[in-house]
């Protein structure tokens, strides 16, 4: 029979922090799961490191070439057999009641399509806590999630029918993929939260996608998508363009900026 849950954990050259990642998801106490973790064309010790764990719940695909975040979780989401989706970055770790916990919550409001839960977060070694502009919210979160991404990859739980409804991750965007499809999500779909620190995202090193330098670009292009998208009402369209606008302005800024101090040093 098919899992109920499909986890899917994308990775590239991370062999340092993987087997966290993998472990924390073979361990959870809910068994209707299976485990697919998206080799995007690592070239480290990756194989080696995963050979032991592949089990009869666990598989592991190699990809040839690096393709992106987006391309390896959506080719996860392709191959699931469940009829939820649950992601999981390969440098954070969940809790072992993370999945039987918010299936749980699913399971008893019964009209959501997509749940996430709360979230410890580390800065290195120091654990941190999010600002006030980073608390995660329930229900029709859109027009907050325009200024942040609220909402976290690794603390999501999605109904698969939905995730391809709504298109999956872009694969143009090598960075916001995430932010373009909440953008999405949010504009016409409530998001559940269960209010239980269920994820540990480990952050603040600099092969992380958040850590590059113009991501306003990418999150322009989202917003264009989603105002050009006909999924708004007037309301969300406006604040859209507005944000855009906001965004735009702050990217000018960041360029030019870049720019005097390029000049400077030379």
């Amino acid at each position: 029979m098919a899992p109920l849950v499909s986890v899917i954990i994308p990775t590239y050259n991370r062999a340092f922090c993987l087997a966290r990642a993998v472990d924390s998801v073979l361990r959870q106490t809910f068994p209707d799961f299976e485990l697919l973790v998206i080799d995007d064309g690592s070239v480290d010790k990756t194989p080696e490191l995963l050979a032991p764990k592949i089990g009869a719940n666990f598989f592991y695909v190699q990809e040839k070439i690096n393709k992106g975040v987006s391309a390896a979780r959506n080719l996860g989401a392709r191959l699931a057999k469940g009829s939820w989706l649950a992601f999981l970055d390969s440098d954070d770790e969940w809790a072992p009641q993370k999945l039987s916990e918010q299936m749980l919550d699913l399971k008893e409001n019964r009209d959501l399509l997509v749940s996430q839960c709360q979230e410890i977060w580390f800065r290195g070694q120091r654990r941190v806590n999010p600002g006030l502009k980073h608390q995660k919210k329930a229900g029709d979160i859109f027009l907050e999630s325009l200024s942040i991404c609220l909402i976290s990859p690794s603390a999501i739980i999605i109904n698969k029918d939905l995730f391809w409804a709504l298109g999956g991750f872009d694969e143009t965007l090598p960075a916001c993929e995430d932010y373009d499809l909440w953008l999405r999500l949010t504009a016409q779909h409530p998001v559940g939260l269960l209010d239980k620190p269920l994820v540990t995202r480990h952050g603040g090193r600099p092969d992380q996608l958040s850590a590059g330098w113009g991501l306003d670009r990418y999150r322009i292009k989202a917003l264009e998508k989603i105002i050009q998208s006909g999924l708004l009402d007037a309301p969300k369209k406006m604040a859209a363009e507005l944000e855009l606008a906001r965004r735009k302005r702050i990217f000018e800024a960041g360029r030019l900026k870049r720019e005097r101090l390029i000049d400077e040093k030379y």
